[in-house]
């Protein structure tokens, strides 16, 4: 059989295949009033297609714990219930074509009110624009052209934690089986693991330990209201791709270990998106090493991602235990059906909805 269309079981939740799609703004939810950050008929169209497709598990994009915490005016939100019933359409036809829906939970941080990439290549916005002023760790921009964020409180800190947890239990109403708590691309989370960005003296800046405090503060309330049956996820960015003064790959097989201990189940592996200015080797497969780092000394299952685009490339991933699944970003973007040519390629079995068996 092959690998990459075994099923993969965490907790109770059996994920059908290996083939799991990655988190990817969308940047396309409701802007104004009541409905700011509800899912719209192209979130639902965009993941369904994917689903259809035969994509084992799909992790919805960064989705905001608070208004504050967006990335941009136009992302997702999970502050409310009129939120939780836009999504819970999605979750609904995911699950009915065999797909897992799982959702990023997140709060960007210092990298927060900004435009759509594709409009004035993301600069921030400001008031007028509908933008906010950001929040992170120390009052230290992401950019030059980013505004200086405010410096968070240790009760603005609890508070945040208080909204992932709120994010968590709003996610299950919605109907996800998987929630994940990102951690990674220089957003809040982040900024508090590295010393990059975190240049705070008090309980939660300095030394390692102060550093991940926030973070397992967030783990630990997702987990005490997230069911004992389902999967948590984390994103990290492995490494900030800094010589010295950032976040290092020794430091996250450190925290993957400390992250096991918590009650994450498996571990999503980027790098990078805290820092400007730096050299990154981008090529296929890329970032999987690191994945392997932490599956082998951490003994946390782990997903890889970066650049995987060609069924035999994830196939050898899997055999030679270097990830225990794949997340595909851009190349889903591309080819929403990836997973149908895949088995096809490997000689290996898939569900395919009866609209599509008869030609394929």
């Amino acid at each position: 059989m092959s690998a990459l269309f075994e099923p993969y079981t965490l907790r109770s939740v059996t994920i059908p295949n290996r083939v799991w799609m990655a988190p990817m703004c969308q940047y396309s939810a409701e802007v104004f009033g009541p409905n700011a950050g509800v899912a719209l008929d192209w979130h639902f169209a965009h993941y369904g297609a994917r689903a259809t497709g035969g994509t084992g598990l799909i992790l919805l994009e960064a989705t905001a714990v608070s208004p504050e915490g967006r990335i941009s005016p136009f992302d997702l939100g999970i502050w409310n219930d009129t939120q939780v019933a836009a999504l819970r359409r999605i979750t609904e036809f995911l699950k009915a074509h065999g797909t897992v829906p799982g959702i990023q939970i997140a709060h960007a941080g210092r990298k927060a009110s900004t435009e759509r990439p594709w409009v004035n290549r993301g600069a921030p916005v400001g008031a007028d624009e509908h933008g906010w002023q950001p929040l992170g760790p120390s009052p230290v921009p992401f950019r030059d052209d980013h505004p200086v964020p405010t410096e968070l409180t240790v009760d603005q800190i609890h508070a945040i934690v208080g909204q992932f947890a709120d994010a968590a239990r709003r996610a299950l109403d919605a109907g996800f089986e998987v929630v994940e708590v990102h951690g990674a691309h220089g957003y809040l989370i982040h900024e508090f693991l590295s010393p990059h960005s975190n240049q705070r003296t008090d309980a939660y800046g300095g030394s390692y330990e102060n550093r991940t405090r926030f973070p397992l503060e967030v783990v630990d309330a997702v987990r005490a209201v997230w069911p004992e049956d389902k999967p948590l996820f984390f994103r990290v960015s492995a490494t900030d791709w800094l010589d010295e003064g950032g976040w290092t790959a020794d430091d996250t097989v450190r925290f993957a270990r400390d992250l096991k201990e918590h009650g994450v189940d498996l571990l999503d592996v980027s790098s990078g998106g805290n820092a400007t200015g730096v050299t990154i080797p981008v090529g296929p497969g890329y970032q999987a090493p690191f994945a392997t780092r932490v599956k082998q000394e951490a003994g946390l299952p782990v997903a890889a991602v970066g650049l995987i685009t060609e069924a035999k490339q994830a196939e050898k991933l899997l055999d030679n235990g270097e990830a225990d699944a794949v997340l595909l970003g851009r190349e889903l973007l591309r080819n929403p059906s990836w997973a149908l040519h895949a088995a096809r390629e490997l000689d290996a079995d898939i569900r395919v909805p009866n609209q599509y068996a008869w030609a394929i």
